[in-house]
């Protein structure tokens, strides 16, 4: 299955955003855990939020997946054809 670019696009930005939020509460330290909680503040807060990071591992690993699902779909190893509970249409 070969696809337009921009839908090539939409996968990854899935993919990378869905990475994202799967990462987030593995990003850092709270302040609890830390042992140094700012008084006015949540002792679940971050004590330092590392974003690049979170941001560059997220990348690479989203990267990783995307490749891996394009493989798939462009080796006709797997199609929507394949997901059990999509309707199967065919020819009347």
């Amino acid at each position: 299955m070969i696809l337009p670019i921009a839908s090539w696009v939409a996968i990854y930005f899935v993919i990378w955003w869905i990475a994202l939020f799967a990462a987030l509460p593995f990003a850092g330290r709270s302040q609890a855990e830390e042992g140094a909680v700012v008084p006015g503040s949540e002792a679940s807060a971050p004590a330092r939020f590392r974003w690049r990071r979170l941001v560059l591992l997220n990348t690479v690993i989203s990267t990783a997946v995307f490749l891996l699902v394009m493989w798939l779909l462009t080796q006709k190893m797997f199609s929507l054809d394949d997901v059990p509970f999509l309707p199967k249409y065919g020819v009347f």
